[in-house]
């Protein structure tokens, strides 16, 4: 019966026997399936198969290579030379450039602190998806032809969300905003913000999850008659704003009739709040990327559900809409991006291994590289991850900026979820969410409500979405109503009074 699969994060210490990985006892050898087990463990496997995926070794146990990358992770003690007999002596060298590149990256993993073999990494200067998919590319086994395979998958991986970061880090995430929501209008759609659009959706539902088949027209009235009790502002157009949006991610089937209007009917495979939902954000997804717009999994939370709950859901939907074509569109985007700002960190240099990378077929029936493929792989996704790490040290503002509590940051605005229902925290002090009541108050003094914190910079730039100003109920009434009850952004009653604030 196969064996559970260790979280990604526990990459330093045997799945099986749970012990971490040494030079001695303990040390980490990797399958062509890229799980890594000890030796002492492979070694007393009943079938020569991997024991959570059940694929078959096809290297002796006793041939197959320690995983060095990992072993200089633990801090033990790794040789300058391990020996492995290839076809010629050509493999060779090509294995052990590749191998060395493979290594080198893996110092990115180094932990900081954390528990016996789970790696704590919020130091890292690559973020939370690149060290994920870092992991992956580390417990790749370069001897196997299936661990090759993989290794070109993970470097294309790799290449492709560098593309990613670095286009971020030339965004202003206001303006960002302000660039979202216009795109989401200029296609006849509209976002009411989270609370809003969450309630339409459900009456939507509501109306539809029968199999009713009702006219643009009498569904929106429908939706507008039940939303206006707790959402004064609610409206014939905004209304239809969100059916459009709903209609563009092909949710309905329509059905025309003669001198008369089409009717509505929800497909099946909707009707359900999740899958309606998920269709939604995905549709919401989709215009960004059409519009040059790339959005982080955690702005996206916020934008659209008003917390950092909903990052994994997200970054789901993101990877869902990514084709084998996107990588290259990306990159092509970052020249754009480069030629406007200057290119001061000459990123422009990494052009050719991006596109190196990005001619990597992403099919797992793909075809086995040769070994001077996979060390060009290698050497190009070390070039450019170094070239990332190198330009959030030294180039852009993120990478020097320290967290601290401003008026405007959602830092430490609502408890650490992993403190609450864990009782610890991997994160520790570099936590950005509060550990206590007290540290909450203090990196919050003015009672900021969460919403408020991730959505007033918006109102600070006088860029104020109508669909958004004041149509939440605020989650801190009681310290705000003494506080800050005229610059809330968010309402003081239960049912929000006011109306949308003009653009100023």
């Amino acid at each position: 019966m196969p064996v559970q699969a260790a979280q990604w994060t526990e990459f330093l210490s045997c799945p099986i026997c749970y012990n971490e990985f040494d030079e001695n006892v303990h040390k980490p050898i990797s399958l062509g399936c890229s799980h890594t087990v000890c030796k002492t463990c492979l070694n007393k496997l009943h079938r020569k198969a991997c024991p959570f995926d059940q694929t078959a070794i096809n290297t002796d146990i006793d041939v197959l290579p320690v995983n060095f990358a990992l072993l200089q992770l633990v801090g033990a003690q790794v040789p300058d030379h391990q020996s492995i007999k290839l076809s010629n002596l050509g493999e060779n060298k090509h294995y052990e450039v590749a191998k060395k590149c493979v290594e080198d990256l893996a110092l990115y993993l180094k932990p900081l602190s954390g528990g016996k073999g789970v790696a704590s990494l919020n130091q890292s200067a690559l973020s939370r998806p690149m060290q994920r998919k870092l992991v992956t590319l580390v417990n790749c086994q370069l001897v196997e032809e299936e661990g090759r395979v993989r290794a070109m998958r993970a470097a294309r991986s790799l290449g492709e969300r560098t593309v990613t970061e670095l286009i971020l880090q030339h965004q202003n995430p206001q303006q960002l905003s302000a660039n979202l929501w216009a795109a989401v209008r200029a296609r006849g759609c509209q976002f009411l913000g989270p609370a809003m659009q969450e309630e339409a959706l459900k009456l939507v539902l509501l109306a539809l999850e029968d199999g009713s088949a009702l006219s643009r027209k009498v569904l929106v009235l429908f939706v507008v008659q039940r939303l206006e009790p707790r959402f004064p502002q609610a409206s014939k157009t905004s209304i239809g704003h969100v059916v459009q949006l709903l209609y563009r991610a092909s949710c309905f089937k329509v059905t025309k009739r003669d001198e008369d209007s089409s009717l509505m009917q929800l497909k099946e495979e909707f009707r359900s709040y999740e899958a309606l939902r998920r269709e939604h954000d995905a549709q919401i997804v989709h215009i960004a990327m059409e519009a040059g717009l790339r959005i982080s999994p955690e702005q996206w939370s916020s934008l659209l559900y008003g917390d950092l709950a909903h990052k994994s859901h997200m970054q789901s939907i993101i990877d869902k809409l990514q084709s084998p074509e996107s990588f290259a569109k990306s990159v092509q985007e970052l020249t754009i991006v480069l030629q406007r700002t200057g290119d001061p960190a000459n990123l422009n240099r990494l052009r050719p291994h991006l596109e190196l990378l990005a001619n990597i077929d992403p099919n797992p029936d793909a075809v086995s590289p040769t070994w001077e493929q996979l060390e060009n792989a290698m050497v190009a996704v070390k070039t450019v991850v170094h070239g990332l790490v190198d330009f959030i040290q030294n180039y852009s503002r993120k990478g020097h900026e320290t967290p601290q509590p401003q008026p405007n940051s959602k830092y430490k605005t609502s408890m650490c979820r992993d403190l609450r229902q864990q009782g610890g925290c991997p994160r520790g002090t570099n936590c950005t969410f509060a550990h206590s009541q007290e540290e909450l108050e203090k990196c919050n003094p003015h009672g900021l409500c969460l919403y408020c914190c991730l959505l007033s910079s918006v109102v600070s730039m006088g860029t104020v979405h109508n669909e958004l100003y004041k149509q939440q109920q605020c989650d801190r009434i009681s310290v705000c109503a003494v506080k800050r009850a005229e610059t809330c952004f968010f309402s003081q009653f239960f049912s929000p009074l006011e109306g949308p604030r003009e653009d100023t």
